[in-house]
């Protein structure tokens, strides 16, 4: 059982020169604080680190509030982050980025959850060029068909208007660009906090989770896919490969932009 949030005393008051800065390169400083208060991200991360995830939810919860926001991207991590967070505060927000490239079990996968726990997922989706669907449909697909960074990250810095902290499903053991993944720590990409409640679990963990707590989850794990984005850029990955070695697979791309 996780502990009250109200007991939790994690905010470490930190001099404003000794602040960390967000090394974005564009001259800005955003200096990390909570409740408005400059804080040390290493130490409050280090004290959420010790947390389990239903307990770092509850934290998040209470010490963000209207400022936190979920992004969902309906793959088997997302099913279980959106069933801890349902249980911690029915009333949180949940968001999810359209490229109009998803599976279309992806989006079942939404639909399934929506109705299962009475959510209104939020869409974001920047306008797509013409003839974007009709090309992939067509087998046209090419180089020059570039989503990620119009389509997800600037529509990301959309999201997140307004957002002290976002929550994601990365772990770990995704990829070795994700070994250091910390679950909590201030995200430089987006200068605001960041959440990753699964940072260390496991395959086996998710799987026992949702078979325990009968989560909907995306059926196109059942075929072979244990990463899952938009239909051009994922394929299943070879018997030796990581999870996301499907993910622009024949490239040396390994992230959209948005969590690396």
């Amino acid at each position: 059982m996780a502990a009250p949030p109200s007991q939790i005393e994690l905010v470490r008051r930190r001099p404003l020169d000794e602040a960390a800065t967000n090394g974005n390169g564009n001259g800005h400083v955003k200096l990390p604080t909570i409740g408005g208060v400059v804080v040390d991200p290493d130490e409050v991360s280090a004290e959420v680190e010790a947390m389990g995830a239903e307990e770092a939810i509850a934290w998040a919860v209470e010490t963000f509030r209207d400022k936190l926001a979920f992004a969902v991207s309906f793959q088997k991590t997302s099913s279980v982050i959106v069933d801890l967070a349902h249980r911690v505060d029915p009333g949180v927000r949940f968001f999810y980025l359209d490229t109009g490239l998803l599976f279309p079990e992806t989006y079942e996968t939404r639909d399934t959850l929506a109705e299962r726990y009475g959510i209104e997922f939020e869409r974001y989706v920047q306008d797509n060029p013409p003839g974007l669907i009709d090309r992939w449909e067509a087998g046209l697909w090419g180089d020059a068909d570039e989503c990620c960074g119009p389509r997800k990250v600037a529509t990301m810095r959309r999201a997140l208007d307004g957002v002290d902290c976002w929550v994601s499903g990365v772990r770990k053991l995704d990829s070795e660009t994700r070994a250091s993944t910390r679950r909590f720590g201030w995200d430089i990409r987006f200068d605001r906090w960041k959440l990753n409640p699964l940072a260390d679990w496991d395959d086996k963990q998710i799987w026992k989770y949702i078979k325990d707590h009968h989560v909907p989850y995306n059926p196109l794990h059942d075929q072979g896919y244990p990463s899952i984005g938009c239909m051009p850029c994922t394929s299943i990955p070879g018997e030796d490969e990581d999870a996301r070695a499907g993910r622009w697979a024949g490239t040396d791309r390994s992230e959209c932009g948005i969590n690396g």
